[in-house]
C-alpha cells in the first residue's frame, strides 16, 4: 500500500500514521467503553436463580439432597469436586479492568485528546517529526499510567486476599478452620457467638442461638433460631427460624448446620445481583487531591491561555503557541496523583502486614498519623493472653483445691468449653482447665458420669456462664461461673465442709480486694442442685450457692512498656479499658508506667451514673476504665471525639462492634476476636499485640510523609515549568521550550522519581512529633509555600541561563535550558526526601529506587541531547562540555536553597505547626507570588532593554 504524497521523503511516515491512528482510535474507543459501562451499570443484572425451599425439608431429605454425613461432614476430595462444580463461596465483584481497558482509559483525559488533535493538525501542516514525537510520548505516558494503575489494583487485590474470612467446619470428621470462600453445599459448619455466618445454612442442632439479621431484613432485634422449628413453606425470610443467612452475625449461643447455598445463590448474593456493580470508594486524601487537581487544572488553563496570548503578541507562530500551551497544561496538571496515592496506601498496607497489622480499609493507612488517643483492651493486647490460675479461695487462699473442695474442682472442670488436652480455647478457660487437671480432674472423665444436658453461654451483658449436668441419681447439677459482682448477688449462701452456711459477703469482698490489688483477675463459682433441669434457660442462674474464687493473672507483654513510651513521646495518650476489678486494673496500669491514680480511674457503675456532659468534661483526665461493659466503649469514643480527639479503639466481641465502627480507627483482635468485630474494624491485629498498634501508627506516619513528598516534588516541578514559560515572554526572551520538550520533561521527571519517593524510609523522630490534626491541609507546614518559592527559584535559574546564553549567541541555548530544567527537578527530588533532615545526614543510598530513577532520568536526557536521531526529533543540539558542566552545577543552587530551608525548619524559624498558620488563607501566598512576579519581570525587562 502506497502512502499519501505528504509522507514522501520522510522515513518515519508509517510510524507516525500508526501512532496517530492509535491515539485517535484509543481515545474514541475509550469514550465508547465508558458510555457502555454506564449503560450496563444503569441496567444491572436482574436474573433470579431457582431456589430450593430448604426450610421445609426434613433432615433425612436434606442429607439425601446434599449427600453429606451429619457427623463426618464432607471429605476433602468431595469438597474439592463441589468447589469446582459450584464455584467459590463469594459475592461477585465488578469485573476488574483489563490492561487494554486501562491503556485506553489513559486517552480519555480532555487535555490528552486535545493534544492528539493538535498532533494531527501538526502532521497535516507538515510538522511530521513533531507529530510523531508527541504521539510517541503520549503513548509512553499512557504505558506508564497503565503500569501504575495495574500495580495499584494488584496491591489492593492482594490486601483483599489477606482479609478473607474463615470459619469452623467439619471435614472428614474433624473440626477445622476453613476459608469461607472454599465452603460448598453440604459442608457442616460450627457457629459460635461473634461469628459472621459465611453462607446460607440449615441448622441441625443448637443451644440458645440468636442471630442479628439486620443486614438482610433490617430487623434491629436479634432473632432466636431453633433447628427443630416447623416453618411453613410460604414463611417470609425473617420467620424461617431453622435457617441462618450469609452476612448475618451470631450474637448469642452456638449451633451446627449444613451449608445449603453459597456465593451468588445465597440470599445476600441475590441482593448483590440486584445492586449491580459499584465503583470502589476513593480515600479522603484522594478526594481532596482530586478537588485540588480540578482547581489546579482551571488555574493552569488560565496560565496557559496567558502564555498563548503573550506568545501571539510577540509574534510567535499560532500553531507553536497552541501546542506549547496545551503541552504545558498536560505537563502541569498532576493527573497521576490519585493513582500514586492508591499505590502508596496499598503498598503501605501490605508493609503493615509484616508488622502483624492487617488494614481492611485503605483510608485507615492515611488517618493513622492523626491518632491522639489509643483506647486499648488489657487482656491479650497489653498482656500475653496466657492466663495462669495461681490460687483458689474457699475461706482461705490455697494453691490448689483442698480435699473438702471436690465440688468446687468439678465446677471448674465441667463449666468449661475447652477441648480435651487443655490446649485450645479461650485463655481464661484454658487456665481453669489446667488448674482442674493438676488436681486430677479431667473434664472428659467427669462428663461420663455428669453429662452436660443444658447451658446458658457466656455473654458480656450477664458476665456469667451456666452449665447443667445430669447426675447418676437423676438430679440436675448446675454450675455457674463469672465476675464476682455478677455471681454473688445470685447466691443465697456459701458451700463449706459439704454444708451451706451464710454467705458472709464482706469476707469475700476482702479476699477479692486483697488479690485484685496485686493485679489478679477474680472469677467466682457457684452451684445449684435441683430435681430436674429448669424449663427455661434463665432459671439456671437462680438460688445459687457460692463455691469459691479463682485468682488468675495474665503476664504483661515485655514490649508494651516501650510502645507506651513511644506513644507518650508522639503525643498519643493511651487509655486502658478492662472488665477487671478496679484494683486489678490500677495495679496493671502502674506496672505499665501509666500516670495512674484513683482520680484517673473510673469503673462501669460510676460511668453509668455520670451524665454525658459530666463525662465529656472529665474524660480527658481518665486513663483506666475498669469493670466496663463493652457497650460503654461507644460512650467513651463519643466523649473523646466530642473533645476533638482522634480515637483508635480496640475490641474483640460482638458488643464491641458499634465502638469499633464509631472510632476513627477501629482495631479488632485477629486471634481472639470475633468475625463481627473484624468486619466492623478498619485494622486487624494479627498478633493481638498493643505494640503492633504503635508500629502501625509509625508506619502510617511514614506513608503519609511520603505522599506529601511526592506531592511536594510533583507540584514544585510543575511550578518551575510554569514560571519558566510564563516569565520568559514577559522579559523579552524567546520561548524557552518547544511543546515536545515540555512533554519530555514531564515524562522523565514526574514518573519514576515521583513514584520512587513513596519508598522513602521513615524520617528520624517520626514518633517524636505530635499527631497530625484531622482538619490539617495536605499543604500545611510550608508545603504550599515551598511549591511556589522553589518553583520560582527553578524558573529563575533557568531564565538566568537562558538570558546569558541567548544574548551571548550560544547556538545550543534552548538545549541548555531544556537540560537544566530536567536536572534541577531531579536534584530537587533528591533533596526533599526529608522535611527536616539534611541530605548529607540521610545519605544518598538510603533510597536506592529513587537514586536509580534519577540516574535513568539523567541518562535519558543526555540521550536526547547527544544522539543525532533524537536531535532531529526534539530539536536539540549537543552541549559542549562547558555548557553541560553548567547543567550539573546550577542545580546545586536548588539543593543549597532547600537545605537552607530545612536548616531554618530544624530551628523552628519557619513553618511552625501553629493553629493560625494551618487555617491561614491562600491570599498572602497569591500576593507574594504577584510581588515576586512583578519584581522579576521588571528586572529582566530592564536588563533586556539595555
Amino acid at each position: 500500500m502506497k502512502l499519501p504524497h505528504y509522507f514522501d521523503g520522510w522515513p518515519y511516515g508509517w510510524l507516525a500514521a500508526v501512532l496517530l491512528f492509535l491515539g485517535v482510535v484509543g481515545g474514541a474507543f475509550g469514550i465508547y467503553l465508558r458510555i457502555r459501562s454506564r449503560q450496563r451499570k444503569a441496567s444491572g443484572p436482574v436474573s433470579e436463580q431457582r431456589r430450593v425451599p430448604w426450610h421445609i425439608l426434613p433432615i433425612e431429605e436434606l442429607v439425601s439432597r446434599l449427600n453429606f454425613d451429619l457427623e463426618q461432614g464432607l471429605g476433602e476430595k468431595e469438597a474439592t469436586s463441589r468447589l469446582t462444580r459450584y464455584g467459590p463461596n463469594a459475592i461477585e465483584e465488578g469485573k476488574r479492568r483489563t490492561l487494554v481497558r486501562m491503556l485506553l482509559d489513559q486517552f480519555l483525559d480532555f487535555m490528552i485528546l486535545v493534544l492528539i488533535v493538535a498532533a494531527g493538525i501538526s502532521f497535516w501542516l507538515g510538522e511530521r517529526e513533531d507529530a510523531l514525537a508527541i504521539s510517541a510520548i503520549l503513548f509512553l505516558n499512557a504505558l506508564i499510567g497503565t503500569f501504575q494503575e495495574y500495580r495499584a489494583e494488584k496491591a489492593v487485590a492482594a490486601l483483599r486476599r489477606l482479609a478473607r474470612p474463615s470459619c469452623k467446619g467439619v471435614r472428614g470428621g474433624e473440626v477445622k478452620s476453613l476459608r469461607a470462600r472454599e465452603l460448598v453445599p453440604g459442608d457442616v459448619v460450627v457457629l459460635e457467638a461473634g461469628d459472621v455466618v459465611p453462607a446460607d445454612i440449615r441448622l441441625l442442632e443448637g443451644a440458645g442461638l440468636q442471630v442479628d439479621e439486620a443486614p438482610l431484613t433490617g430487623e434491629s432485634v436479634a432473632v432466636a433460631k431453633d433447628p427443630a422449628a416447623s416453618v411453613p413453606e410460604d414463611a417470609p425470610l425473617a420467620e424461617r427460624r431453622n435457617l441462618v443467612y450469609r452476612g448475618t452475625s451470631v450474637t448469642i449461643g452456638r449451633a451446627k448446620g449444613v451449608v445449603v447455598t453459597t456465593g451468588m445463590a445465597t440470599e445476600m448474593g441475590h441482593i448483590a445481583a440486584l445492586l449491580g456493580r459499584t465503583q470502589a470508594e476513593r480515600t479522603p486524601l484522594q478526594k481532596r487531591l482530586a478537588r485540588f487537581s480540578g482547581r489546579l487544572a482551571a488555574g493552569v488553563i488560565g496560565i496557559c491561555a496567558l502564555i498563548f496570548a503573550l506568545g501571539w503578541w510577540r509574534g510567535e507562530p499560532l500553531l507553536l503557541m497552541f501546542m506549547t500551551s496545551v503541552s504545558l497544561a498536560v505537563a502541569a496538571v498532576p493527573e497521576a496523583l490519585p493513582v500514586v496515592v492508591t499505590i502508596a496506601l496499598a503498598l503501605g498496607a501490605r508493609a503493615m502486614v509484616r508488622c502483624h497489622a492487617l488494614i481492611r480499609r485503605l483510608p485507615a493507612v492515611e488517618t493513622l498519623g492523626s491518632v491522639t488517643y489509643i483506647c486499648t483492651d488489657k487482656t491479650g493486647t497489653l498482656t500475653e493472653n496466657r492466663m495462669r490460675a495461681d490460687a483458689i479461695w474457699t475461706g482461705d487462699w490455697h494453691e490448689n483445691f483442698p480435699g473438702e473442695a471436690a465440688l468446687f474442682g468439678r465446677a471448674v472442670a465441667l463449666n468449661n468449653d475447652v477441648k480435651e488436652g487443655c490446649k485450645e480455647g479461650e485463655p481464661t478457660e484454658v487456665a481453669l482447665c489446667r488448674l482442674a487437671l493438676e488436681a486430677g480432674l479431667e473434664r472428659a472423665e467427669l462428663e461420663s458420669t455428669l453429662p452436660r444436658i443444658g447451658e446458658l453461654p457466656f455473654d458480656t451483658r450477664r458476665k456469667r456462664m451456666a452449665t447443667a449436668h445430669q447426675t447418676s441419681d437423676g438430679d440436675c447439677l448446675i454450675f455457674v461461673k463469672g465476675a464476682p459482682e455478677s455471681v454473688l448477688p445470685l447466691c443465697r449462701g456459701r458451700w463449706e465442709d459439704d454444708t451451706i452456711i451464710s454467705l458472709q459477703p464482706e469476707r469475700i469482698e476482702q479476699a477479692i480486694e486483697a488479690k485484685a490489688t496485686e493485679g489478679y483477675r477474680l472469677l467466682a463459682f457457684a452451684f445449684r442442685r435441683v430435681e430436674e433441669a429448669p424449663p427455661r434457660d434463665e432459671d439456671l442462674e437462680k438460688e445459687l450457692v457460692f463455691l469459691g474464687l479463682v485468682a488468675l493473672r495474665d503476664p504483661l507483654r515485655p514490649e508494651v512498656s516501650d510502645a507506651i513510651d513511644q506513644c507518650r513521646s508522639a503525643g498519643i495518650k493511651v487509655v486502658m479499658i478492662t472488665g477487671d476489678h478496679p484494683a486489678t486494673a490500677l495495679a496493671y496500669a502502674r506496672q505499665l508506667g501509666f500516670t495512674a491514680s484513683e482520680q484517673s480511674l473510673i469503673d462501669g457503675p460510676a460511668l453509668t451514673a455520670l451524665d454525658d456532659e459530666g463525662f465529656r468534661s472529665g474524660v480527658g483526665n481518665l486513663r483506666v476504665y475498669a469493670r466496663v461493659d463493652p457497650a460503654q466503649k461507644l460512650r467513651i469514643v463519643e466523649a473523646l471525639q466530642a473533645r476533638g480527639e482522634f480515637v483508635a479503639m480496640t475490641g474483640d466481641g460482638v458488643n464491641d462492634a458499634p465502638a469499633l465502627k464509631k472510632a476513627d480507627i477501629g482495631v479488632a483482635m485477629g486471634q481472639i476476636g470475633t468475625d463481627v468485630a473484624r468486619e466492623a474494624a478498619d485494622m486487624v491485629l494479627l498478633d493481638d499485640n498493643f505494640a503492633t498498634i504503635v508500629a502501625a501508627v509509625h508506619e502510617g506516619r511514614r506513608i503519609f510523609d511520603n505522599i506529601r513528598k511526592f506531592i511536594k516534588y510533583t507540584l514544585t516541578s510543575n511550578s518551575g515549568e510554569i514560571w519558566t514559560l510564563l516569565l520568559a515572554p514577559l522579559v523579552g526572551l524567546p520561548l524557552p521550550l518547544l511543546p515536545l520538550q515540555i512533554l519530555w520533561v514531564n515524562l522523565v521527571t514526574d514518573g519514576l522519581p515521583g513514584l520512587a519517593l513513596t519508598f522513602e524510609p521513615q524520617e528520624k523522630g517520626v514518633m517524636a512529633r505530635p499527631p497530625r490534626r484531622t482538619d490539617e491541609s495536605i499543604f500545611a507546614h510550608g508545603l504550599g509555600y515551598h511549591m511556589v518559592w522553589v518553583g520560582l527559584l527553578i524558573g529563575l535559574v533557568c531564565l538566568l541561563a537562558l538570558y546569558w546564553a541567548y544574548f551571548e549567541d550560544v547556538a545550543a541555548w534552548r538545549s541548555l535550558v531544556f537540560t537544566l530544567l530536567v536536572f534541577c527537578q531531579l536534584a530537587h527530588a533528591l533533596v526533599i526526601r526529608s522535611e527536616r533532615e539534611s541530605l548529607w545526614r540521610q545519605g544518598l543510598f538510603s533510597n536506592l529506587p529513587l537514586l536509580g530513577a534519577v540516574a535513568i532520568g539523567i541518562l535519558l536526557q543526555l540521550a536526547v541531547v547527544y544522539l543525532p536521531f533524537l536531535n532531529d526529533i526534539f530539536k536539540t543540539r549537543p552541549l559542549p562540555a562547558g555548557l553541560l558542566g553548567i547543567c550539573f552545577v546550577l542545580p546545586l543552587v536548588i539543593v543549597a536553597a532547600v537545605e537552607t530551608e530545612k536548616w531554618l525548619v530544624r530551628r523552628n524559624l519557619i513553618y511552625q505547626p501553629s493553629a493560625p498558620q494551618e487555617k491561614r488563607s491562600i491570599r498572602p501566598l497569591i500576593l507574594a507570588i504577584c510581588r515576586w512576579g512583578v519584581f522579576l519581570t521588571a528586572c529582566f525587562y530592564s536588563a533586556s532593554v539595555k
